[in-house]
C-alpha cells in the first residue's frame, strides 16, 4: 500500500516540479550549456578562432550579423570561443565535484556510523578545511602549482570535499537510529554493510541537491581562478581567462567581457534554479 502511494505521488511531483517556471528556466539554461559543450564543434560558426586562427585585420570587431558577439584582440570570434568554454566549464564542475563526493562521502559515512574518535579525528580535519574560505584555499594551491586548467580543479577539489563529510556525517548520525539500521544490526550485518549499503542510498538525494547547487559555485570558482591566471591560460577559450583578457580593453571595446562574464553569470544562475527545484522535489514535507 504505502509503495503504491510513493508511485502515485512521483509523478504527480515530477509534474509540480516541471510547473514550478524557475526551476523550468533553470533545466533549460542547464539543458542549453550542456548542448553547447557536447555539440560546440557543430554549432560554432568559426571554430578555427577557438585556439590558433588570428588574424589581426578583424581584431576588435563590434557584434554584428557576422560576429555576434564581436571579435577579440586577435581577431578571434567571440560567440565561437564562449561555447568552446562552455565544455571548459562543464568538465570543471563535474570533475571536481566526482572528486569531492569520492573523497567526502566515505568520510562522512564513517564519521558519522564509527562516532568515537575516528568521527573525532575526521570532524576535527574537516573543520580545518572548512575554517579557510574555498576560493582562498583554491588559490593557494593553484598557486603552488603551474597553472592549468588541471591544476585548478585539483585546487578547487582540495577545498571542497569537507562540505560533503560534514553533510553526510550529520545526515548519517539521523539515519543511524532508524529502525530498519537497527533491524540490519541484529541479524548480525557487518557495519561496512550497514554504511554503504544501507545508510548511503539514503543520502543519496541530499547529495544530488548540494552536487546540483554546488556546480555553478565551482564554475564560479574555476573562472576567478582563470582571471587572476591561476586557471586555463590562453588561448584556451575558460570565461574566467576571457574575461580576464578583456578587461585591458575597458571600455571601449567591452564585448570581451561582457559575453564571457554574461555566461558565467546565466550558467550559475541556471544550476542555482535547478538545485532550488531538485531540493523542494526530493523533499518529503513538499507534497
Amino acid at each position: 500500500m504505502e509503495a503504491n502511494v510513493k508511485e502515485r505521488k512521483a509523478p504527480g511531483k515530477i509534474r509540480k516540479l516541471l510547473k514550478n517556471k524557475l526551476t523550468l528556466v533553470g533545466l533549460i539554461i542547464v539543458a542549453l550549456v550542456v548542448f553547447a559543450a557536447i555539440f560546440a564543434d557543430f554549432i560554432a560558426p568559426h571554430p578555427s578562432d577557438v585556439t590558433g586562427s588570428i588574424d589581426f585585420s578583424l581584431m576588435n570587431q563590434l557584434p554584428s550579423s557576422q560576429y555576434i558577439f564581436g571579435t577579440d584582440e586577435a581577431g578571434r570570434d567571440i560567440f565561437s570561443r564562449v561555447l568552446f568554454g562552455a565544455r571548459y566549464s562543464l568538465i570543471m564542475g563535474v570533475v571536481v565535484l566526482t572528486v569531492a563526493i569520492g573523497i567526502g562521502v566515505p568520510l562522512g559515512l564513517i564519521a558519522g556510523f564509527w562516532g568515537g574518535k575516528v568521527n573525532s579525528v575526521i570532524m576535527r580535519l574537516t573543520d580545518i578545511f572548512l575554517s579557510i574560505p574555498s576560493i582562498i584555499l583554491a588559490m593557494a594551491v593553484a598557486a603552488i602549482m603551474e597553472p592549468s586548467l588541471f591544476n585548478s580543479m585539483v585546487a578547487i577539489s582540495f577545498g571542497w570535499w569537507p562540505w560533503f563529510t560534514r553533510l553526510v556525517q550529520a545526515e548519517t548520525l539521523k539515519i543511524k537510529n532508524e529502525q530498519f539500521i537497527l533491524a540490519s544490526e541484529g541479524i548480525g550485518a557487518s557495519k561496512w554493510r550497514i554504511a554503504f549499503i544501507e545508510i548511503l542510498p539514503n543520502c543519496l538525494s541530499t547529495i544530488i541537491v548540494k552536487a546540483s547547487t554546488d556546480i555553478g559555485f565551482v564554475i564560479l570558482t574555476g573562472a576567478s581562478l582563470g582571471f587572476l591566471g591561476l586557471g586555463a591560460q590562453p588561448p584556451a577559450p575558460e570565461w574566467g581567462t576571457m574575461v580576464a583578457e578583456g578587461r585591458v580593453y575597458l571600455p571601449t571595446m567591452w564585448w570581451q567581457t561582457t559575453f564571457p562574464g554574461l555566461a558565467i553569470l546565466v550558467t550559475v544562475l541556471g544550476f542555482n534554479l535547478l538545485g532550488d527545484g531538485l531540493r523542494d522535489f526530493f523533499d518529503v514535507r513538499v507534497d
